[in-house]
């Protein structure tokens, strides 16, 4: 099984291009995974991508926050012989979202669920890339990954998450089944 927990950054915000409408302008400043495989961290600066559109299409299944409606479609252009809508995903906030019938934010289930919060903000992450301050934009990347990571792991051990409540009635609990996908069968003739 080669699952990956994946986040990307961009180059530029909603306001500079035109609003939520233009998801491929914003641009990728930089893709952050972990590998269950393997064990590690890894970024991918935007000059790497090709390198990443290769190792990602071996992904037996891709978990994130939001990557089907914000990541995904960032990240798509760059990629010329993968379609990421394709690939096998687990996107948690959409998971919530089928659940409690709205959207929910990365800080509001960390918090909620791991009593930690993201260790910035996206225009931080702006701002990084433009000052070419690459390593902070790393860590800020792999802090998000890290969480989403920390989340499935407890969403599929406790079978359960919980998110603060933007009517100020604290935590509220959402109800899971989730499990890693199951390894292909073994197909040896011996």
């Amino acid at each position: 099984m080669t699952q990956a927990v994946l986040d990307i950054e961009t180059q530029r915000g909603f306001d500079e291009v035109g609003g939520r409408g233009n998801l491929v302008g914003l641009g990728v400043s930089l893709v952050g995974l972990y590998w269950y495989q393997a064990n590690r961290y890894e970024a991918y600066l935007e000059q790497d991508l090709s390198r990443l559109e290769g190792e990602l299409s071996q992904a037996s299944r891709v978990i994130g926050f939001n990557i089907r409606r914000f990541d995904f479609p960032v990240l798509q252009p760059y990629f010329k012989n993968l379609d990421l809508s394709r690939l096998p995903c687990l996107d948690i906030m959409e998971e919530i979202e089928k659940i409690v019938g709205h959207r929910v934010s990365l800080e509001s289930v960390a918090q909620g669920t791991l009593g930690v919060g993201k260790s910035g903000k996206g225009t931080d992450a702006i701002q990084f890339y433009r000052d070419g301050e690459w390593d902070r934009l790393k860590q800020y990347c792999l802090d998000d990954v890290r969480l989403t990571r920390d989340l499935y792991e407890y969403g599929k051990e406790e079978g359960r998450l919980y998110f603060m409540s933007k009517d100020g009635r604290g935590k509220r609990e959402v109800t899971l089944n989730w499990r890693d996908p199951e390894p292909p069968p073994n197909l040896s003739l011996f």
